[in-house]
């Protein structure tokens, strides 16, 4: 059986990747993620006010995500070991999916030019290119020349929509009021409520959080920021403000931060700009330009230097193939290929080449490239890429595959990573937790993933690294009572 249906076709839906797969033993980092199901067997909490609940879920059940969360196209693949045959029927290299694993296929595609709705497939099964033209106009063919090669026609996709928090604003079925009235209260007189504090804010998804912060501006009259500000102090009163501020506004003063007085956060740059769509990050940038009054790129500019810097700048142009574009048989050898002739396959490494390769493909198309160049090569490429790299540009590189590969236990990898060894890295725990708590399934997922990879509870962990306030504040964050 070949890996791949016939050009055009779509996977059948029998006997394909949708079917249950028994649990896999534990692995270890870089394994392929769990097969058929989510990493975590309850439902996640309860969704905000206005939002429907979500039905109990276990393994190969649909997972249901907070308001305006994205769904790409596709479903989930088996994960089987390196080299085994591959299922009958179906590919190996779906887009993963935001809710989890195991979800159904995806509805049939619109004709083009229609409004395409969260996760639906592209008109055509073709290679990728470049993003979707407006709406109603007919598809263009345009040179897109792939690094140091021939310009060649691609065909457009339909852009992958913003994460929430990071689009247009939207109207939800859903009252900030009541909760602006109870920070403030809160907050005024003599002492402060924090558990009032914890309750209202970590609780929130990114679009009720932006709510309270313009309820709160319009019942009251006060900024809620300043006002956290002045009544709270420490991590305490970063992670509060990182959840008040809600995800964009926090990530580009996370990169303000990151870049401003000696030196350079490199993680904090890692985890706000690496393995972002198009759409994110072109709202991170136009958010850093209203909110500073400067250009991203001239600031990071600034403070990389040589192919870092390069390979930062092909970040920040945003040519990423979106998520509806499919992996492409002759794409993926030429992938494949072009990484070995820039590693393994000379002497000496051509950086740029697999930057580039990384930074412009989407996470399906990087999740094939890992498992053919293992079966290729005999060798997994993120073995490759410490070997030929170093620094900054190896950990970028390592955030992007591995985020590609399994994004939930790469984000629980992040967790233990500010938590490991002598003290504990509290601004990446602070801004890691937050990032990954604005999608309630997501985070129910990472503390599977958590627990699968390190034999622990993440709550117990991150009680014993922190105390207090503060680590009520991160309980919250993840879902436990406090």
């Amino acid at each position: 059986m070949s890996y791949y249906p016939p050009y055009g076709q779509p996977p059948p839906q029998q006997g394909g990747y949708y079917q249950q797969q028994p649990a896999p033993p534990p692995q270890q980092y870089g394994a392929p993620p769990p097969q058929g199901g989510q990493y975590y067997q309850q439902p996640p909490p309860q969704q905000g006010y206005g939002q429907q609940p979500p039905p109990p879920q276990g393994y190969g059940a649909p997972a249901q995500q907070p308001y305006g969360a994205q769904q790409p196209y596709g479903a989930p693949p088996p994960q089987q070991p390196y080299g085994a045959p591959p299922p009958p029927g179906g590919q190996y290299y779906p887009p993963q999916q935001q809710g989890g694993y195991g979800a159904p296929p995806p509805p049939p595609p619109q004709q083009y030019g229609a409004q395409p709705g969260y996760g639906q497939p592209p008109p055509q099964q073709q290679p990728y290119g470049h993003q979707q033209p407006p709406y109603g106009q007919p598809p263009a063919h345009q040179p897109y020349p792939p690094y140091g090669g021939q310009a060649q026609q691609h065909q457009y996709y339909p852009p992958t929509p913003p994460s929430p928090g990071y689009g247009p604003p939207q109207i939800i079925a859903w009252n900030g009021d009541a909760d602006a009235h109870a920070l403030r209260a809160a907050m005024k007189g003599f002492g402060t409520d924090e558990k009032a504090l914890i309750g209202v804010l970590a609780t929130k998804d990114a679009l009720q959080a932006l709510a309270i912060r313009d309820a709160y501006s319009r019942l009251l009259r006060r900024d809620l920021i300043s006002d956290l500000k002045s009544e709270t102090s420490g991590y305490f009163e970063m992670g509060l403000v990182a959840l008040a501020r809600g995800p964009l506004l926090n990530d580009v003063h996370l990169l303000r931060e990151a870049m401003s007085g000696m030196g350079t956060k490199e993680k904090a740059l890692n985890d706000v700009l690496l393995g972002r769509s198009n759409a994110d990050i072109n709202a991170i940038k136009g958010e850093y330009q209203r909110v500073f009054r400067r250009r991203l790129e001239d600031d990071v500019r600034g403070d990389l230097s040589m192919k870092t810097e390069r390979h930062f700048m092909i970040v920040l142009s945003a040519q990423r193939a979106e998520d509806a574009a499919p992996v492409v048989q002759h794409d993926l050898d030429r992938d494949v290929n072009d990484l070995y002739n820039a590693t393994e396959g000379k002497i000496g490494t051509d950086e740029m080449k697999v930057c580039s390769i990384l930074s412009t493909r989407n996470d399906n198309q990087i999740r094939a490239i890992s498992f053919e160049y293992q079966k290729k090569f005999a060798r997994n490429l993120e073995d490759v890429i410490r070997k030929e790299f170093s620094g900054h540009m190896e950990d970028a590189l390592l955030f992007q595959l591995r985020n590609a590969v399994d994004k939930f236990m790469h984000q629980a990898t992040l967790l233990e990573d500010a938590m490991a060894g002598a003290g504990t890295k509290d601004y990446l725990l602070v801004s890691r937790t937050v990032r990954s708590h604005w999608d309630r399934n997501n985070m129910a997922n990472v503390r599977g993933a958590y627990e699968k990879r390190y034999r622990r509870n993440l709550a117990s962990r991150i009680r014993g690294e922190t105390s207090g306030d503060y680590e009520r504040l991160l309980l919250g964050c993840i879902g436990e009572h406090v």
